[in-house]
């Protein structure tokens, strides 16, 4: 029988963690970028949908700086992560710390593989034309500035803002409204459980001055 270290153990269990989600992650968008128009949406229940559309930017449809720059900033950010991983398991750090910063990593990885490689091997998408697989380097977009692919729409809530609130009322709003993909999930999960169970660790990881 073979016996594994707990190193070993949470090496495999990150490198499990990073491919197991990857794939996931590029399956879904591979099939909805090619089986979906742009902007088409599919009715699961009155709560979810499947809603295609492309992001330019960061998770959620954010957008503050060049594509070019934000994809080397996510490389850097998941080399980064990915090394201090390492680093963490040499040191034998809590499971559940690992487990986080493992899904930050796949999440930002996700990403990263829409923003490198979709420009170069898909067609554009549109509103009237489902994309397809094309040469190397003749796809939609240059290097580094493919768009990232999002689907899951969760429209949880409606309602109307009241007449009298200030700016929004009157207006029709909806909860949630956030069109998002695995990644930008695995992301979202992995820092929210940092912030809500693993504090403390993060203090002592990040001492503030």
């Amino acid at each position: 029988m073979i016996e594994i270290s707990r190193k070993q153990a949470q090496g495999w269990t990150v490198v499990l963690i990073f491919l197991g989600f990857l794939l996931i992650d590029q399956l879904v968008k591979v099939w909805v970028k090619t089986h979906m128009t742009l902007h088409e949406s599919i009715v699961v229940t009155d709560w979810f949908r499947i809603t295609f559309i492309e992001n330019n930017g960061m998770a959620f449809g954010w957008a503050f700086i060049t594509k070019t720059l934000l994809t080397s900033l996510r490389l850097v950010a998941t080399v980064i992560v990915g090394w201090y991983i390492v680093r963490l398991i040499r040191r034998g750090v809590h499971w559940g710390f690992l487990i986080c910063l493992a899904f930050i990593m796949t999440g930002a990885a996700g990403n990263i593989v829409d923003c490198v490689f979709y420009g170069q091997i898909f067609s554009p998408s549109t509103p009237f034309e489902v994309s397809h697989f094309v040469p190397f380097g003749e796809g939609y977009a240059s290097w580094l500035n493919g768009q990232v692919v999002d689907m899951f729409y969760f429209p949880l809530f409606h309602w109307t803002w009241p007449e009298w609130m200030p700016f929004v009322g009157g207006r029709p709003y909806t909860f949630f409204s956030y069109i998002f993909n695995v990644a930008d999930a695995c992301i979202s999960c992995g820092v929210i459980a940092l912030l809500l169970f693993f504090r403390q660790t993060l203090s002592r990881e990040f001492p503030q001055e």
